[in-house]
């Protein structure tokens, strides 16, 4: 069943998916119900963590052996990608131990690189998926009064070929996909679409007599600010159109804009690159490197920045050769240069890079101004 969840972008009504994580849910949630409850469910449904219901149907629901297996179609409604149409599978089984343990299977791939969501070695299942698997089975547990443990396997047919089409081997996860989602469902990223979108978002609060904002890339900024709220200043989600943003911003009498994001996004700022989609430039590990560099970091360190597989990683090998302090300087240094560069003077902007491993890990120079100024 199709996700009857629509956002306006620009002059277009675009309908949302739902994430790998979500159809993984979803199939455990199927799977655990025929097994404990003796029940082929007609359709399945969650919560996702957004706060959306979403219903689907399952594929495959059947015995194993001693296991119930059961699949979910992937949609990714209006930005569907590669793993859009793919089948998610969950083969559930009960184990004597205590809990519910979740691993990958075929096409789901492994992480190969320090730096991910999961460590080395584990399966390519980030956090939130694990524990929307996690709730579903239990609360299955809880309706069959069953107290055991179980095992879910995750697999996703077809996962290692549509893999190669994705950033996942550069990334270092190897031999599959990965089964993501923080927020349970897929927003559509037309580029027209969400330019048009932050214009409008920027037109109301002009209307509405703001005159500082906050602009953030998307969900992990928006969480920060949460837990971290810098001021009563309204906030746009930009997505990877910073510059774009910056532009659209300079056509409204605002006096101060802040930019608040992960540093993986906002790094590449640094290098003067204004969209940080990684299809038009990911120079993340190349910025922490040179930047390094002129700090006095050896071969060996310089080596491993380039190898690196995201920012976090970075960050840990800057740490241990005692570089993390001087790098971010240089690099919050850069950063404000060119968004300078960008405003023209048009208003007052500045920056904050935060981290989901590490936290706050500072703000240029006007960025602290700025900050200074609401409270």
């Amino acid at each position: 069943m199709a996700l009857e969840h629509y956002i306006r972008s620009g002059q277009r009504r675009l309908r949302c998916g739902y994430t790998t994580g979500t159809c993984a849910a979803l199939a455990a949630g199927g799977a655990a119900s025929l097994l404990l409850l003796g029940e082929a469910p007609e359709r399945l449904s969650l919560v996702t963590p957004k706060g959306l219901a979403v219903e689907a149907a399952p594929e495959g629901l059947r015995y194993e052996g001693d296991a119930a297996v059961c699949g979910v179609r992937k949609d990714g409604g209006d930005d569907a990608d590669a793993t859009h149409g793919l089948v998610v599978v969950a083969r559930v089984e009960k184990s004597p131990g205590p809990g519910v343990r979740i691993h990958g299977g075929e096409g789901v791939g492994r992480v190969t690189k320090p730096g991910l969501d999961q460590p080395v070695g584990v399966a390519a299942i980030n956090r939130v998926p694990r524990q929307m698997v996690e709730a579903q089975a239990r609360a299955v547990c809880a309706k069959a009064g069953y107290t055991g443990g179980l095992e879910v396997t995750l697999s996703i047919p077809g996962g290692r070929e549509a893999a190669q089409k994705t950033f996942n081997p550069a990334l270092g996860v190897e031999g599959g996909l990965s089964i993501l989602g923080t927020s349970g469902i897929v927003e559509p990223m037309s580029q027209q679409a969400l330019v048009d979108t932050i214009a409008l978002e920027l037109n109301q609060a002009a209307a509405l007599g703001a005159r500082d904002m906050i602009l953030t890339p998307g969900n992990y900024g928006e969480e920060f600010l949460r837990k971290h709220p810098l001021g009563g200043a309204p906030v746009v989600k930009v997505s990877n159109f910073i510059g774009d943003a910056l532009d659209l911003a300079a056509g409204h009498p605002f006096r101060q804009v802040l930019l608040v994001g992960h540093i993986g996004k906002l790094v590449k700022l640094a290098g003067g690159v204004m969209n940080t989609h990684s299809r038009y430039a990911d120079c993340r590990a190349e910025l922490f490197c040179a930047h390094a560099a002129c700090c006095g970091a050896s071969r060996q360190v310089c080596l491993e920045l380039l190898q690196a597989a995201t920012a976090d990683r970075c960050l840990e090998i800057l740490d241990g050769a005692g570089l993390r302090e001087p790098v971010l300087r240089r690099l919050l240094e850069a950063i404000q240069l060119h968004l300078d560069r960008r405003v023209q003077g048009k208003y007052r902007v500045g920056a904050v890079l935060f981290s989901n491993t590490y936290g706050l890990l500072g703000q240029t120079g006007p960025g602290r101004e700025i900050i200074q100024s609401w409270k």
